[in-house]
């Protein structure tokens, strides 16, 4: 291979051509657009994206924090590599610079999923969809409706902005090194009219609700209005994952 997988990198190289296929199909590059890739390793979506992004498209854009990796990027001169954390790329400084939305893929390093998404959060204007491989796990709480488990801060603060969907899993078996996980393939297309709030007054509320998951949102919820003055209704005799986003959304607006 070249090339050893680095542990503190959260690193485990796709290598199954049919699930490789699967996710391009998924992706489905277009013309006119503009890709961009989180983390491409040794290429494994990487040369497929490229082979069927039409000639009309932008070239593609690797984001590499590996220095031997990104040095592996530059010697192919068909990509723009930018070798950098992703938790500081600026995104709407690439869609501004490319005059365009972006297309945003890749499979996530694991060990920092969530900041990742919370990260392009911040850019969500600036995307036109994004399509991930990430740990089973999240995905499913990522995509999660009200009344489980797996239903939380992420779910919530996701879905308020996209609509998410799970696609297909991935077996650890498709990777070398395999993780010790199940992964999975999700796509977040932003909403085309969200909601007008305070986007760090509802991270806030939000977080608070889900303090204290198996408590009644009176315990913790409640308090949080209650220090805010809060004089509406709102039903805090449930547990915070029994409220749909909508709801919290709602909540947020009328504060």
């Amino acid at each position: 291979m070249g090339h050893v997988a680095r542990k503190r990198f959260g690193q485990h190289f796709l290598t199954d051509k049919v699930i490789i296929d699967g996710i391009i199909d998924a992706i489905a590059p277009g013309e006119q657009q503009s890709m961009v890739e989180i983390g491409p390793g040794l290429g494994a979506m990487t040369l497929p994206l490229l082979q069927r992004l039409p000639a009309s498209s932008q070239p593609l854009t690797v984001i590499e924090l590996d220095r031997d990796l990104a040095a592996r990027m530059r010697k192919r001169g068909d990509v723009t590599v930018v070798e950098s954390d992703v938790l500081k790329v600026d995104f709407a400084a690439l869609a501004a610079e490319r005059g365009r939305k972006l297309r945003v893929v890749g499979n996530l390093p694991y060990n920092i999923s969530s900041p990742i998404l919370f990260h392009l959060l911040g850019f969500v204007d600036h995307v036109v969809d994004q399509t991930f491989m990430l740990q089973k796990e999240v995905v499913d709480r990522m995509a999660a409706g009200p009344g489980g488990k797996e239903y939380g801060r992420l779910s919530v603060m996701l879905q308020w902005r996209y609509e998410v969907e799970a696609l297909f899993d991935v077996p650890p078996e498709a990777f070398d090194p395999p993780p010790r996980v199940d992964s999975a393939i999700v796509r977040m297309t932003p909403r085309s009219a969200p909601p007008k709030l305070d986007e760090a007054l509802f991270s806030e509320m939000v977080q608070s609700a889900f303090s204290q998951r198996r408590k009644l949102l009176r315990h913790s919820l409640g308090r949080w209005l209650e220090a805010r003055g809060f004089q509406g209704q709102f039903d805090l005799q449930r547990r915070a994952e029994e409220v749909p986003v909508e709801e919290f959304v709602a909540l947020a607006q009328s504060l």
